[in-house]
């Protein structure tokens, strides 16, 4: 009997002390893995609130409020979010991981690749700045976690994988972002400009999209690769805007359908019009002269045809920037263009795209 209650007895301790026990010790590897960059690197992520004013139909001024979220890169307080996430915005609240709040500056924008810069004035002890880690390696079915606020709710870890790679995605200013990283690991709302990161902890890109028909997460979200911020982090920081070379046109995507239409024996992109003062007007290309209807369509035509792009054959506008942003400022670059049905060829030496464009 003395035996049998000293079993119980122990039986209950053990019970006792499992009830006490720190969650942690019962945690298998991966959750320990998941808990140490939790709280590492919700450390190096913020909550931003931005505050924009827009006008009602009697243009009287609405203020609104957006959330999102940020990533601390540096000592100097820089962080890194969306563009989306502070365009427009006439104050900028960032709260960081202690529950501190800062005013926040703008320092640089790239609207191209859905990208900013915001600096704060905070006491070191304050900013955790994240690792970068590398994009250039990942592969699919790699261990992808998310950190965020998500709806407002401050700090919130979502864990996935990488589901693909090399997707593309238009930003507000209609330009494709390249070698977009999908992911199934949770993005929601408030999710943006917050930092995708690998087992190590490491960030591999900024959060920035989700595709879904109910507004919330549906397993597929994007984030540009770190690659990208590392990048153009520098010039953000220098001149508040990323350069690119500029040819001053606006082309129309040509294909083989409507080239057979219009006559002109090939696709490519068509001039549409051409800024003054630009590379593409210094060098004589011409714009378009007339509209012509094709089905439920308006084309331009009349105007310059480009085939080629130092020799590469270029079919649509997205090809032809996409080869543009591989050319430097003040390159030289041959284009073969055809106009009123010869074949040119025509050199043009390309300026710094002006902001804005």
């Amino acid at each position: 009997m003395n035996r049998f209650c000293k079993t119980i007895g122990t039986l209950h301790l053990i019970l006792l002390l499992a009830f006490l026990a720190p969650a942690s010790l019962y945690a298998t590897p991966d959750e320990e893995a998941n808990i140490r960059i939790y709280e590492e690197a919700g450390q190096s992520v913020v909550n931003i609130v931005s505050s924009t004013v827009s006008y009602d139909f009697f243009y009287n001024p609405v203020p609104s409020t957006g959330t999102g979220s940020g990533i601390i890169v540096d000592r100097s307080g820089n962080i890194v979010t969306n563009f989306h996430v502070i365009e427009g915005a006439r104050s900028i609240y960032v709260t960081l991981f202690d529950g501190s709040k800062f005013n926040a500056e703008v320092i640089g924008t790239d609207p191209g690749n859905d990208l900013a810069v915001i600096r704060i004035k905070a006491p070191l002890n304050k900013l955790r700045p994240l690792v970068f880690g590398e994009s250039s390696a990942l592969k699919v079915g790699q261990k992808a976690l998310a950190i965020g606020n998500p709806f407002g709710l401050e700090k919130t870890l979502t864990v996935g994988i990488i589901s693909s790679l090399g997707r593309t995605m238009r930003a507000t200013n209609g330009r494709l972002i390249r070698e977009v990283i999908q992911t199934d690991a949770a993005i929601n709302p408030g999710n943006s400009g917050g930092p995708l990161l690998n087992s190590d902890g490491k960030m591999i890109g900024v959060n920035t999209a989700i595709f879904s028909p109910v507004g919330g997460s549906i397993g597929i979200g994007f984030a540009i690769p770190v690659n990208t911020v590392k990048k153009i982090f520098p010039q953000l920081i220098k001149k508040g805007y990323v350069s690119r070379p500029w040819l001053g046109i606006t082309g129309q995507s040509i294909d083989a359908a409507d080239a057979e239409v219009l006559g002109l024996g090939s696709p490519g992109v068509l001039i549409a019009d051409i800024y003054r003062n630009s590379p593409a007007e210094k060098a004589g290309l011409r714009g378009s002269s007339r509209n012509i209807r094709i089905g439920n369509l308006i084309i331009a035509s009349g105007g310059d045809l480009i085939t080629a792009v130092d020799g590469s054959p270029v079919k649509s506008m997205d090809e032809f920037n996409e080869m543009m942003d591989k050319l430097e400022v003040g390159a030289a670059v041959n284009l073969k263009i055809l106009r009123d049905g010869k074949v040119r060829s025509v050199s043009v030496r390309l300026d710094e795209m002006p902001r804005g464009n």
